[in-house]
């Protein structure tokens, strides 16, 4: 048997791998991002913790509920431990197989062939058997190889999650937000639409002004009120999105720092484009699986080749259980077996092309994500730097139709100016205000989509707040 063994590690460490080894795909390089401002050399926004860019406290309560209850992050940790035990499987085909039988003929037994050192249903006997293959052509290093680059996908797949939940409920917060402030700005402007509406009833009475004058200001309060309404609804559904993110049923959410109150960085370096290759995890993600899918080929092809098998046979039998222990009872064999393809051939070379095609596949799919990966940095680079532009615009106007309003109500009670001009003043005000606050929802959202288009926060000492041992 030590000779046997002896052999089968010789041949072992004497072995290849066949198929492809795995290197990462060359792609074009690029010194910076197109819409990037200030230096490359800056360190990148995502190496910023996502509580260090979100300092809403009450949004970090949001976000550490979400880590903890969300269910499909709780489906990718799930689906972590699932392939954890599918990489002990793989790797315990290096191993010898070691199995054992018995029986015991004890409620009695018809027959003449009582064969001692035979097993066989009508002797006593203990039977143990040793199979090891040898992995000559690397078909079980391979296996391996792909079992741990499913893994390594599968923990880059939840480390997706984990950013992709990050900033999905910042998101929907910023969101939140923004109808809080458009519902007060409606609420205020039903409230100046009401009495526009009492001073035109005052001046109706008065013969100062028409029946029209009145009725247009009753029909923009009743605009007003019905955006109102419109406003509730939207904020009641963004709190039902919020909830189901943190992993609970519908309930009202508590609010922290105001829409206008959000602290967000001045600069949003974007760093090198070289770091997003190895930052994102979808990207990592789609790398192993590439990976897996290489290493499958050598699989493939070392399957159409002889497998080699040690195998052992250890055992007593007797039909008298007194003589069970003794020479003439006792029996064993050791030897290698031989296997290989003969009719199934050209159908292991067809799952060998199926292989390689579906790396083929796999290659795509990572060339297509860096793709992606890029227009999406690019896409929120610009809207960061635009939506700052066009909410600091916005802010303007509303200032100077606040001061055209103030003018028009003053002439308009004075009987200089007529309906018209308040009703346009107040009019073009409410839809300033209301676009105002869009932009400014715009522009934190914009940031944080950029850092979640650069990976950030990704790593795994990234995944907990300083001070916070057990994680968020």
């Amino acid at each position: 048997m030590r000779t046997v063994m002896a052999i089968g590690l010789s041949c072992l460490f004497l072995s290849c791998s066949m198929g492809p080894d795995y290197q990462r795909p060359k792609t074009e390089e690029t010194p910076s991002f197109r819409m990037a401002e200030g230096s490359p050399d800056i360190p990148s926004l995502a190496n910023l913790p996502w509580w260090d860019l979100l300092r809403d406290e009450q949004l970090q309560a949001l976000i550490k509920t979400a880590l903890t209850e969300n269910r499909d992050l709780r489906q990718a940790i799930a689906t972590v431990e699932e392939f954890q035990a599918r990489a002990f499987i793989a790797r315990s085909d290096f191993m010898p197989g070691i199995s054992g039988s018995g029986n015991a003929p004890v409620f009695g037994r018809k027959t003449v062939f009582l064969v001692p050192g035979f097993a066989n249903p009508f002797n006593y006997y203990l039977q143990g058997n040793l199979a090891w293959e040898l992995d000559i052509w690397g078909r079980i290093r391979r296996s391996n190889e792909a079992a741990r680059a499913d893994l390594l996908s599968k923990e880059e797949n939840r480390r997706a999650v984990t950013i992709q939940l990050v900033s999905a409920v910042g998101e929907a917060y910023f969101n939140l937000l923004q109808f809080d402030a458009q519902l007060d700005i409606a609420k205020r402007t039903v409230q100046s639409w009401e009495e526009s509406v009492r001073i035109s009833q005052a001046r109706l009475k008065q013969g100062f002004s028409s029946r029209l004058d009145m009725d247009q200001f009753e029909a923009e309060r009743a605009h007003a009120a019905a955006r109102t309404a419109e406003l509730e609804r939207q904020m009641v559904q963004a709190e039902n999105q919020l909830s189901v993110l943190t992993g609970r049923k519908p309930f009202a959410i508590t609010r922290g720092r105001s829409l206008y109150d959000q602290v967000m960085p001045p600069d949003v370096p974007a760093g090198l484009p070289s770091e997003l290759l190895q930052r994102r995890p979808d990207l990592l993600q789609t790398e192993q699986q590439l990976a897996a899918a290489t290493a499958r080929i050598g699989a493939a092809k070392a399957d159409r080749f002889p497998k080699i098998t040690l195998t052992g046979l250890l055992g007593s039998a007797s039909p008298q259980l007194s003589k069970f222990f003794t020479d003439p009872a006792s029996y064993g064999v050791a030897g290698a077996g031989f296997t290989g393809p003969l009719l199934n051939a050209q159908m292991l070379g067809f799952q060998q092309e199926a292989a390689e095609a579906q790396a083929k596949q796999a290659l795509a799919q990572y060339e297509q994500s860096i793709l992606i990966a890029f227009r999406e940095v690019e896409d929120s680079l610009v809207a960061v730097r635009t939506s700052r532009t066009q909410n600091e615009a916005q802010q303007q106007q509303v200032t100077a139709l606040q001061s055209a309003l103030k003018l028009a109500e003053l002439r308009y009670k004075g009987g200089l100016a007529n309906y018209l001009d308040v009703l346009v003043s107040r009019r073009n005000l409410f839809e300033a205000e209301l676009a105002m606050t869009s932009s400014r929802r715009l522009h934190l959202v914009s940031v944080v989509q950029l850092y979640k288009a650069l990976g950030g926060g990704w790593s795994p000492e990234m995944d907990r707040p300083k001070g916070d041992s057990k994680g968020s």
